[in-house]
């Protein structure tokens, strides 16, 4: 017999145990976008290879070791998307959506990256983005810092994140200091690492990104990008601290924050955290106002966010946010015990879906005698079941309570309705 096939490494399966964690995350997300009047937008996992070169830059990990790209029958060379604020332009630049225009926009979905596999870390990962267009201010951007605080404080571990902001300036800025960053870095270059002595000459800046100790210690006396940025994105980044100031958000200034991506500027910020090991970064943004243009489009003032859901899911676990209850398959077990009643207990099953659309209703199929489905009922997580049986009155059943006690009575049909209202306290 031949081996059974297995998933991909890096690409994991969601069970059904673990499915009501990113539901509720998902609940809780979708509920403070609504309220904050921001609207989903949807694009494919598809994207043609030059969007994110162009995007994203040649000379970044993203693009030289990690995207999934391969050309199609015709000859095209296509990519599973690696990120989402690429995709977003682009699809709202080709749905009309930027000119003259303010738009608040979010997604969620599957992104792709050929990564070490690891924990909190995964080549086929969920992605929640934000992303806004049209607007140049300091108060669109903290707006967005707020929302985080705020889903952080609904989910429950606010007091494990820290957010840390840089100003990057513009890109005339970023020319200037990458200047004086290769004039320092030339004479040391046997000293850098492999990639670094690479990208000396083909893009200074994301030697910043470096990981390797050696080159670490050598950027300690390095320019440092404060030092370039212009007058007009200091104001802007100082009024966007006294936003945050007047409404209580700490932060911490971290002048080493640049961001991997080449289409950033001005404000760069990450929402950090120590309890996920070497993954710390929670979600993680900035603002990009030249990546419409960059992508064949018009300029367009833009800033956003987005973080992946497995850190999100992986902090509340560890901070013990996750709230009771969540693996609970079903509030009602409807057990149906006997021959003659299947039906009757299918059409029971819709009328108290149809009465109560709030409460889970599990149906029993199958067949299996009483002790052997109230077993069922008690694993299912229910917190009541209701009872046809075979040799009972056609219109009673019995309701039982599925705690240690196991109270029990029976009802006429008309009163299971009331009772479960008064039960689950619905009114």
């Amino acid at each position: 017999m031949s081996n059974k096939i297995q998933a991909i490494r890096g690409m994991n399966d969601v069970l059904p145990a673990e499915s009501p964690r990113w539901q509720y995350f998902e609940r809780i997300a979708r509920e403070l976008l609504a309220g904050h009047g921001y609207q989903e937008i949807r694009f494919p996992v598809l994207e043609q290879t030059q969007l994110f070169k162009r995007s994203i830059g040649e000379v970044t990990d993203i693009v030289e070791k990690e995207m999934y790209t391969f050309e199609d029958r015709n000859g095209d060379s296509l990519t599973l998307r690696p990120e989402g604020t690429a995709c977003c332009v682009r699809a709202a630049e080709q749905g009309g959506l930027l000119y003259n225009q303010t738009q608040k926009l979010w997604y969620l979905g599957q992104m792709y990256r050929h990564e070490r596999p690891q924990k909190g870390r995964y080549r086929q990962f969920c992605q929640l983005g934000v992303e806004t267009f049209g607007m140049e201010g300091s108060d669109v951007e903290a707006e967005l810092l707020l929302m985080c605080a705020e889903l952080w404080h609904r989910l429950g571990f606010a007091q494990h994140v820290q957010l840390e902001l840089n100003n990057i300036g513009s890109s005339a800025d970023r020319v200037a200091f990458g200047k004086a960053l290769h004039n320092f870095l030339l004479p040391l270059k046997g000293q850098l690492d492999d990639d670094s002595q690479r990208r000396l000459d083909s893009n200074v800046l994301r030697i910043l990104d470096s990981k390797a100790p050696a080159t670490r210690a050598l950027l300690t006396n390095a320019p440092t990008l404060a030092d370039y940025v212009n007058q007009q994105s200091r104001d802007q980044f100082n009024e966007l601290l006294q936003l945050l100031d007047a409404a209580g958000i700490g932060y911490t200034l971290n002048p080493a924050l640049v961001r991997g991506l080449d289409y950033y500027n001005g404000i760069v910020f990450e929402w950090t955290t120590d309890k996920l090991g070497a993954q710390a970064t929670v979600c993680a943004g900035g603002r990009y106002d030249n990546l419409s243009k960059q992508l064949g489009g018009s300029a367009t003032p833009a800033v956003g966010f987005a973080m992946g859901v497995e850190r999100v899911l992986l902090m509340l676990e560890e901070t013990a946010t996750l709230p009771a209850g969540l693996d609970r398959a079903a509030d009602v077990y409807l057990a149906v015990v006997g021959t003659g009643v299947q039906s009757q207990g299918l059409l029971l099953a819709r009328e108290l879906r149809r009465a109560l659309p709030s409460l889970r209703v599990l149906t029993h199929c199958g067949g299996g005698k009483y002790n052997a489905q109230l077993k069922k009922a008690y694993a299912s997580g229910a917190r009541c079941a209701v009872i046809l049986e075979g040799d009972c009155p056609q219109s009673s059943a019995k309701f039982r309570v599925l705690d240690s006690e196991g109270s029990m009575q029976e009802l006429v049909l008309d009163a299971l309705v009331p009772q479960l209202t008064r039960f689950f306290k619905l009114l």
